[in-house]
């Protein structure tokens, strides 16, 4: 079903745009609490209008470029990652229907996007004309390959469980059982990935203080540093959406009653995605940032090996057992 209409698209963006907004306040006060202090509370009730602030203080300041820079690749590099995000949400289902695109590959689609993203970054650092933004940008790069084949070899997996490639109907194959109760420790992965891709704790080292002269972003300002910052965020929230489609059900309510049937599907949709990106900054919060080793060994000689070994069970007990969708 396609509704691929301006007002949609509006639909779909408007309210991207102003939750990774919120998000970045959402995250600063979780921190806050957890690390037992204020946060930002000066500006608005309760700090509620930190993030336009933030936002106008970007804008009114003066983008700088070195004066070697590739310029126009330079300044599309933060671009693309930002839309990047944008344009992979149009698979994304918030409701039976409620779709910008809805093809037999969007699961397919949303992941050849989001793989994309390291474009993004390996422009930014070798643009820059910097040998440590490009230095950076091959450490994240290369960061972001291994966990990408671990979540391709696990995104595997569970479509031999549920059948369908289609996003919504992934998300309707588990109507009698999610698929993260039978699948929970390939979905714990699936989530452990997805903070790597994104560049989120404790896989931060693009962004890490260590790397704040070494970085890929280390050349930008203004809202070219703030498109990059903001790209980010949007990947949590994008990555939050196929997380809820493939373990906790997607829309569906938990419980057939009566009033949980009254409220809408994008609701309790939209609930899930909130509790997956609470995690992300729960995560940030709790658990140290790993060594440049670490994270590449865990990827390597962990997470690949470990779903690369449960696409053979998960497909021997279906085909044994001939519950093949």
């Amino acid at each position: 079903m396609y509704i691929a209409v301006p007002a949609e698209i509006l639909g779909i963006i408007l309210p991207l745009l102003l939750g990774v907004a919120f998000l970045v306040l959402a995250e600063r006060k979780v921190m806050a609490f957890v690390q037992r202090r204020k946060g930002p509370d000066v500006v608005g009730s309760f700090g509620l209008l930190q993030p336009l602030a933030d936002g106008f203080k970007l804008i009114i300041k003066e983008p700088i470029s070195p004066s070697s820079a590739n310029f126009s690749l330079f300044r599309m590099a933060p671009v693309a990652t930002f839309m990047l995000s944008l344009v992979a949400r149009a698979v994304v289902p918030f409701d039976y229907g409620m779709v910008l695109s809805d093809p037999n590959i969007g699961l397919l689609y949303l992941f050849a996007i989001s793989s994309l993203g390291v474009y993004g970054i390996i422009i930014a650092g070798r643009s820059s004309n910097s040998k440590y933004a490009f230095l950076g940008a091959l450490r994240s790069a290369a960061q972001m390959v291994p966990y990408e084949v671990s979540i391709g070899l696990i995104l595997i997996t569970v479509l031999i469980c549920v059948g369908p490639r289609n996003s919504s109907e992934i998300v309707m194959a588990q109507k009698q059982i999610w698929s993260g109760i039978p699948l929970f420790p390939v979905l714990v992965m699936f989530f452990i990935s997805c903070l790597a891709e994104t560049n989120r704790a404790p896989f931060d080292l693009p962004e890490a203080e260590a790397e704040s002269v070494a970085g890929y972003n280390v050349e930008y300002s203004s809202m070219g540093s703030a498109l990059s910052f903001l790209g980010e965020y949007a990947n949590m929230i994008l990555m939050s959406g196929p997380c809820t489609s493939l373990s906790p059900g997607g829309w569906p309510p938990i419980l057939d009653l009566p009033i949980s049937n009254k409220i809408p599907g994008s609701i309790r949709f939209s609930i899930k995605v909130i509790l997956f990106l609470f995690l992300y900054i729960w995560v940030r919060a709790a658990f140290p940032r790993y060594r440049y080793d670490q994270l590449m060994g865990l990827g390597r000689k962990v997470f690949l090996p470990l779903s690369l070994a449960r696409v053979v069970p998960v497909s021997g007990v279906l085909v044994t057992f001939q519950w093949l969708p």
